[in-house]
């Protein structure tokens, strides 16, 4: 079987990747400090100002500058959207997934040197930033796979059984118009891009916004977009600060549908909005975790020890589904622990661009100062560090976001068992019995991903009583990381998603389309 890119199998990639990697990377850096511009009705709209964009590889490192949105823009762009909205849903079903498709080859035939990108601009290691860029191109794919498969979702029912007449039904789901689209900074190709594809192949047009820390992403995407033919106004690209440039799109009157992958706060802010107009709004919002994984006594601990470093600490703790909470039978706790802690030390941290560096900074300076404040919270609230701790600045690392990761076992009522820190900690805590470590892992507002690691005859109760969206059992892969489309749907319940129904799942593009019963007498 030929080698295909996942979250799971990219621990051992092809030597031509990493060939065509560095060969993209290169040709990539003579291009950094580039001027790059907002995309609004199909052309290109440079503003007089813009953010300077520094890689959190090496601060010194400009990336590029972003011309910035004002509030003259956002009206500007769903104006437009609104303009583009009535020929696009009207446009075939087969033309809408030909776009996709489309879009997804140029992707495709870009992805080394967006996963350059991707990967200087967030820091990335090579291969989490190639995953993200072919998970992009796998979203555009099977969403417009998806639509098709479901006949565009136009169902004829049953004829009305009344005598002398013909009285037809059929079922049809319709756009709703303008779509708000708002990603995150640590997957900000993928998590605009999929929702982007959702929208346009279910007949919607897309206002996008990235995060001030990863606008370059969101560029290239509209790049992509537009090469690939998508007519104008049917997708813009706006930058600037979520206070100001993303509370204005996604308040405007304009915008029909909004689909957020943030904190909870604001996810709640969002879905408190939505119902709060004329009538109630979709919001897809995805928001955060706490994300647990139990380790029963008779877990495989060289499996368990394997995922959950994985689930820890890559991209340094700063995904939605990383693993933050850990409970393990005290009967093997300490044979964990020392399994953990060769794993922990066996990491290699610096710049994630690099073949030999398996984790990079993390992506901001506030997330290094927080690094710093969680290690004394957890230091004076009488946690026991079993590995890292530290800020990493020796030689070119003190020009990046360096920090080790932390194994702390910590008290239970630490504060920090409950607060999402999206940094590279694990907090650890000895149980006494499977229902303790189930009592405590679903002890939380959020249910994104678990993990479990146990005996097969274990599974099913795990899965019973779990109180999650995302699923993991015996996975050495990662304890509660690496859903991929088309294998893992990904979907939160509790306060981590507001529809119950996961992304890439058979569900998900229903979310942007709303049902007409249509009955005619004929």
């Amino acid at each position: 079987m030929s080698f295909r890119l996942t979250y799971a199998t990219m621990f051992d990639p092809p030597e031509g990747m990493h060939t065509a990697f560095e060969a993209a990377l290169a040709e990539l850096r003579p291009t950094l400090g580039a001027r790059h511009a907002l995309y609004l009705d199909g052309a290109d709209a440079m503003r007089a100002a813009a953010q300077r964009l520094v890689s959190p590889i090496d601060a010194t490192l400009v990336l590029g500058d972003f011309a910035l949105a004002d509030a003259d823009d956002v009206d500007t762009a769903v104006r437009a959207a609104q303009a583009a909205w009535p020929a696009w849903r009207a446009r075939p079903a087969a033309e809408r997934c030909a776009l996709l498709r489309r879009t997804a080859e140029l992707l495709q035939a870009r992805v080394y040197t967006i996963a350059a990108a991707l990967a200087l601009e967030v820091g990335k290691n090579r291969m989490e930033a190639l995953g993200e860029a072919q998970e992009t191109v796998d979203f555009f794919r099977q969403y417009a796979d998806d639509f098709e498969r479901a006949q565009g979702y136009d169902i004829a029912l049953p004829d009305d059984p009344i005598a002398g007449i013909v009285s037809t039904n059929r079922s049809v789901l319709r756009p709703y118009g303008v779509w708000a689209v708002v990603a995150p900074f640590n997957f900000p190709l993928a998590l605009m891009g999929g929702p982007t594809a959702a929208a346009l192949v279910t007949g919607n047009v897309v206002v996008a916004k990235g995060s001030s820390h990863t606008p370059w992403a969101g560029r290239l995407l509209a790049d992509a977009l537009r090469d690939a033919g998508v007519p104008p106004g049917v997708f813009q690209l706006l930058h600037g600060p979520a206070a100001s440039v993303g509370r204005a799109l996604t308040e405007h009157p304009a915008v029909a549908g909004i689909t957020f992958t943030g904190s909870v706060a604001v996810g709640r802010r969002l879905l408190a909005h939505s119902v709060a107009g004329r009538w109630p709004k979709p919001c897809i919002a995805e928001m955060g975790g706490k994300n647990p994984c139990i380790v029963s006594a008779r877990a495989d601990l060289d499996a368990a020890a394997a995922g959950i470093v994985r689930s820890a600490f890559g991209l340094s703790g700063q995904k939605c589904s990383a693993l933050s909470r850990l409970y393990v039978d005290a009967s093997v706790a300490d044979a964990l622990i020392e399994r953990l802690r060769a794993r922990i030390a066996a990491i290699a941290v610096g710049d994630p661009t690099a073949r030999a560096h398996w984790m990079g900074p993390v992506n901001n300076a506030a997330a290094y100062a927080n690094y710093a404040g969680a290690v004394q919270a957890l230091r004076a609230g009488g946690a026991t560090l079993h590995a890292g701790g530290e800020r990493l600045t020796a030689g070119d690392l003190a020009r990046g976001y360096y920090v080790a990761p932390v194994l702390a076992e910590a008290p239970p009522a630490h504060p920090l068992w409950r607060e999402e820190l999206f940094l590279p900690i694990l907090l650890l805590q000895r149980v006494h019995s499977r229902d303790e470590a189930m009592a405590l892992a679903n002890d939380s507002e959020v249910g994104l991903s678990a993990g479990f690691y146990g005996g097969a005859d274990e599974v099913d109760w795990f899965h019973e009583h779990i109180e999650a969206g995302v699923t993991y059992a015996n996975r050495a892969q990662g304890a509660t990381t690496g859903a991929w489309p088309g294998y893992q749907p990904f979907g939160g319940w509790k306060g981590s998603g507001s529809t119950g129904k996961a992304i890439a799942s058979f569900y998900y593009l229903p979310l942007y389309l709303r049902e007409q019963s249509r009955t005619v007498v004929r």
